[in-house]
């Protein structure tokens, strides 16, 4: 059995009541996706400190999922016109072949090599070296994989500048993973923050499962101390607002790492954290930047 998808851009006054709408005429399934994903003007939906929280992006991508003899044209016209948007917007109607969807998942997801002795890996996968530090890892509703160069950069900085013991803070810990692999790197402690509720539930189940020590917490869960080292693989836009904040929960001496920032997004960030922070030449990989350095 094969099936329709269709794509279509939606403003965020539209997006929700263009989903609903969608279903309403008999979309198997509805999502929405940030439209500016992977530019400057990607946006976070859930509320940090400073912001204001949004429910869906400026810029919206629906996607819907519709039976193969669906006259999906008429259907988004409809959509449209109960909803008063007087143009249909920019859309686009695909088939989508049949396949053994897990099966196509899994094989999207090889083990991935961070360094000479640290590996990401599917629970589906053997280890390639077994002999390495490996942290097994399964693509879920929460970012961080192993697989965005932004998590790479990260983890790369853990396997080099750990020493042991450290207390280390993972801010917007997504699924866990630079928390779980500090602790496997042998960090003393690791806590993880995450605006999202599936995602604190993500990482300790993660964690669970790679047989380490570390807590995971909503913001308003937790009372930072002072720590040895903070990771914030999230955002710009948070970057920014979370400043204050993240230089606070750094103990003098103690080293930051940045990462989810586009390199043309470099300097600004850089400029920021400067205020607070001695900083290393920034690393970028496909695109994307991470910034260290030493609070004083």
């Amino acid at each position: 059995m094969s099936w329709l998808t269709l794509s279509v851009h939606a403003a965020a006054e539209h997006a929700e009541a263009l989903s609903e709408a969608l279903l309403e005429h008999g979309a198997l399934s509805v999502d929405l996706l940030d439209a500016d994903a992977d530019t400057p003007d990607e946006q976070a939906i859930f509320g940090e400190p400073g912001e204001p929280t949004a429910s869906v992006w400026q810029h919206n991508l629906v996607n819907a999922l519709f039976e193969r003899d669906t006259d999906v044209a008429a259907v988004l016209q409809a959509c449209c016109t109960g909803l008063g948007i007087p143009v249909v917007p920019p859309h686009r109607i695909e088939m989508l072949a049949e396949n053994d969807w897990v099966r196509l998942t899994q094989s999207q997801f090889d083990p991935i090599r961070i360094s000479d002795r640290l590996w990401i890996v599917p629970t589906w996968h053997t280890p390639s070296d077994p002999d390495a530090i490996n942290i097994a890892l399964d693509p879920g509703l929460a970012f961080g994989t192993g697989s965005h160069p932004t998590t790479r950069l990260c983890l790369r900085w853990l396997d080099a500048q750990l020493h042991g013991g450290e207390s280390v803070l993972d801010y917007g810990c997504g699924s866990g993973i630079l928390a779980i692999a500090a602790m496997k790197l042998g960090a003393g402690s690791a806590v993880g923050v995450d605006v999202d509720a599936q995602a604190v539930q993500a990482s300790r189940d993660n964690a669970l499962a790679n047989q380490v020590q570390a807590t995971f917490f909503l913001p308003d869960g937790i009372h930072l101390a002072q720590y040895d080292v903070v990771v914030a693989n999230i955002l710009t836009n948070p970057l920014r607002a979370l400043a204050p904040l993240l230089a606070q929960a750094t103990r003098p001496g103690g080293r930051i790492v940045l990462s989810g920032i586009l390199a043309e997004q470099a300097a600004e960030v850089a400029r920021i954290y400067a205020q607070w922070f001695d900083l290393a030449p920034a690393v970028i990989e496909d695109g994307w930047c991470c910034l260290s350095g030493a609070r004083r």
